[in-house]
């Protein structure tokens, strides 16, 4: 069996991490800076969409972000139609062999 290469995809031997040392600290303390500020952003996300006389761009995307952070983002969805209004589609999902 031959080394795996980035060209394939799989740069990495099996049970091999490609960063050994985790995340680093630093984007760890942004997160917690972040996050300290969440109910200060929730307010003010609260206060523009609420607020009459703001922008209703800016009213809009203050009330999607509090909706996707309340009950999150919406999932896709993919509607399809048979033209020839035959028989309905069939959707195969297979996971193929590594080989």
């Amino acid at each position: 069996m031959t080394e795996p290469t980035a060209s394939s995809g799989k740069p990495f031997q099996k049970g091999q991490s490609g960063n050994p040392s985790g995340r680093p600290k630093a984007l760890k303390e942004v997160v917690e800076l972040a996050r300290s500020h969440t109910i200060t952003a929730i307010e003010a996300l609260a206060q523009i969409a609420g607020k009459a006389t703001a922008p209703e761009s800016a009213r809009v995307s203050a009330a999607n972000a509090l909706l996707d952070r309340a009950w999150g983002k919406p999932k896709d969805t993919v509607a399809l139609e048979n033209a020839e209004g035959g028989e309905p589609f069939q959707i195969v999902i297979r996971k193929l062999s590594d080989g």
